[in-house]
């Protein structure tokens, strides 16, 4: 691990570098949203800082409390943000300014921090500005520390001593009531929280994370989160709904003066593979990177080197394995940490640290072929797994061969069912994906020619989490999914060649329609991910009621919306319509409530966590039925607000 910063820390290491300016005028701009990821991000900014602080050597617990007042308390036992007189704001505290000053902390130049995950956030600033309250205590020099702000930033109590610090105790408490006026809704989801707190005790070896959710229970314990294994046990944990192909987890680190890795690996017997989830100073790199690069690239010559020195590869003989071909049921967890991390991007997602490639690759190249060595078992069932997928992958390529000369696989030609759009511009053309032949009927009736197309699709697709290329190639459906896209899939998807930037899943509300989605969901996921990441894929959402108001027609969406209108309209006396299938619509219906551009609700799907989305989709789709059935127990409560 990095070592622990031994400078200094206090005033003179806050360093400012703008005001707090716009961020409640434009709070997309800092948080990305004003939905349910942009009030959780809140927290998250919170957070952040007290790992900064463990990183750093100087925390050991992180304590998350949501409160029945609606407020997030967040308590550490770091050393406390500085208190003296900032060296530049002559009437302002460093406390003072780290709350309202963006991007002021020790982060930016001091001596405060050698490595910190947070320069990708935006700074407890913004939790200010965004919130209609925020109470904060600093333990520091056996003193205690408190200040407040009110509707956005509004100083209600300067930094002043409250009082001795307990037990000399070192940390801060920050406290907060999101703003109602700002965002859609101001009720976090437990289920979202607990997810990435448990990534971050993952990514931080030994640190523990404890959160609990008072709102409905005061009595309520903390769920802990502390794994000595760190990322092994993340990787564990993410195999947990697989097959493991054998019980280690391997793990290897190597340092350098400035910039360390750390990586962890376990094969499964499943077929995909994109179970590599790479990460720098605690920021999850969706988009990849050097790290990835310089993995990747040695994961690919150490295998083959192994494989034909030992078997069961020949030279001369054989086919160079592929990197698709090693990773095939590989999940593997890259963590590096450094002092000058460049991220690419406005979403910080990919690392772009040269120096970090050719660290990651020459640990590879010794560390993993010393494995290999060590672990003479689990080193043959890898080579078979491996040369096992590159003889599918050939056999799949000779079936997508044929695929193509029968029916156009590379793009030119298209499935007899669709019924395409006039315009030929990818980024005003949209793909409605319709459940049964008759409500594609209804929705071809409907569209706007110019830039709807339809595709309908019969009963449920194949389950790609449990099948190899070649079987998937033999589905009929989807086959015209392919094909009607237009960018490929696997390993050779290119998401410049979509035919539509929108691709639209319409699907009834009822379990069978929830389960056609999973499976639509599962096969984007996995075979075309880009065009998931680049966020192309959306979830019509007709609405569920519908009542008579006057002369008109008052759609609902759901039952959220009916209590609102039934508040806000007491004297409605007219019984209230539950809406048909979706096949039993009729086009003018269908157009009305869900596909009109002026009125439908689409819901544009994202994946953040790859590796939580990564394990979700392993359990809901994978083989172990138990692993399936407690995540759909342990969720049902939350079932209305499930994201993937």
């Amino acid at each position: 691990m990095v070592e622990a910063s031994t400078a200094s820390y206090g005033a003179k290491d806050i360093t400012v570098l703008e005001g707090l300016e716009a961020v409640r005028k434009r709070p997309g701009m800092y948080i990305g949203s004003t939905g349910p990821a942009g009030l959780h991000h809140l927290v998250y900014e919170v957070v952040d800082n007290s790992v900064d602080e463990a990183m750093a050597g100087h925390c050991s617990r992180i304590d998350i409390s949501l409160l029945p007042d609606g407020s997030c308390e967040v308590v550490d036992d770091g050393r406390g943000i500085p208190v003296g007189k900032h060296p530049k704001f002559d009437d302002l505290t460093a406390a003072e300014v780290v709350l309202t000053v963006l991007h002021a902390g020790g982060k930016f130049g001091g001596d405060g921090y050698k490595v910190s995950g947070g320069l990708h956030g935006v700074g407890v600033s913004v939790v200010n500005a965004l919130s209609s309250r925020i109470e904060v205590e600093i333990d520091r020099e056996g003193k205690r520390h408190a200040m407040s702000y009110v509707d956005g930033g509004q100083p209600k109590d300067r930094l002043s001593v409250v009082g001795d610090a307990p037990d000399d105790r070192t940390g801060t408490t920050v406290r907060f009531w999101p703003d109602d006026t700002i965002f859609d809704e101001i009720e976090f989801r437990a289920q979202t929280l607990l997810d990435r707190l448990q990534m971050m005790a993952f990514l931080n070896r030994g640190l523990e994370i404890r959160f609990r959710d008072h709102r409905e229970n005061t009595e309520a314990d903390y769920t802990v989160f502390h794994y000595e294994g760190g990322i092994s046990d993340f990787v564990e944990h993410v195999n947990a709904s697989k097959e493991a192909l054998f019980e280690t987890v391997g793990y290897f680190e190597a340092n350098e003066e400035e910039q360390e890795v750390e990586i962890a690996f376990q094969w499964n017997t499943g077929f995909n593979g994109d179970g590599l989830h790479s990460f720098a100073n605690g920021i999850s790199t969706g988009e990849g990177g050097m790290h990835e690069e310089g993995f990747r690239k040695s994961l690919t010559n150490v295998m083959n080197k192994y494989c034909f020195e030992r078997g069961p590869l020949k030279e001369g003989k054989d086919d160079r394995l592929q990197g698709e071909d090693i990773r095939e049921g590989l999940t593997a967890i890259i963590s590096v940490r450094l002092q000058e991390p460049q991220f690419e991007g406005q979403t910080k997602g990919k690392l772009g640290n040269v120096s970090v490639r050719s660290m990651v690759e020459k640990a590879t190249n010794e560390k993993l072929a010393e494995w290999l060595e060590e672990n003479p078992t689990e080193a043959k069932l890898i080579a078979s797994k491996v040369v096992s997928a590159q003889r599918a992958r050939i056999a799949a390529r000779q079936a997508r061969d044929a695929t193509r000369r029968k029916s156009a696989l590379d793009g030119a030609g298209l499935p007899g069912k669709l019924t395409d759009c006039a315009s030929t511009d990818p980024e005003e053309s949209e793909l409605y994906i319709v459940e049964g032949n008759s409500a594609g009927g209804s929705a071809k009736e409907a569209r706007d020619p110019h830039n709807m197309a339809i595709l309908p699709i019969r009963g449920k697709i194949l389950n790609v989490e449990r099948a190899r290329v070649d079987k998937m190639l033999n589905n009929t459906e989807v086959l015209a999914l392919i094909q009607a896209i237009g960018g490929g899939f696997g390993e050779e998807f290119d998401s410049e060649k979509l035919r539509y930037h929108k691709i639209v899943l319409l699907c009834d509300a009822d379990v069978d329609g929830a389960h056609i989605r999973t499976l639509l969901l599962t096969f984007f996921f996995r075979q075309m991910r880009d065009m998931v990441d680049q966020g192309h894929v959306y979830i019509a959402q007709p609405p569920l009621y519908s009542t008579e108001v006057g002369k008109s027609k008052v759609y609902l969406k759901d039952d959220r919306a009916k209590e609102l209108f039934e508040a806000e309209n007491p004297k409605h006396s007219n019984d209230f319509a539950r809406l048909k299938g979706l096949g039993e619509m009729d086009a003018a219906e269908l157009w009305e409530t869900t596909m009109d551009p002026e009125k439908r609700t689409l819901l544009q799907i994202s994946v953040d966590q790859a590796a939580i989305a990564d394990e979700i989709f392993s359990t809901l789709m994978g083989e172990s039925v138990e692993s399936r059935k407690n995540f759909i127990q342990s969720n049902a409560k939350d079932v209305r607000f499930l994201d993937i």
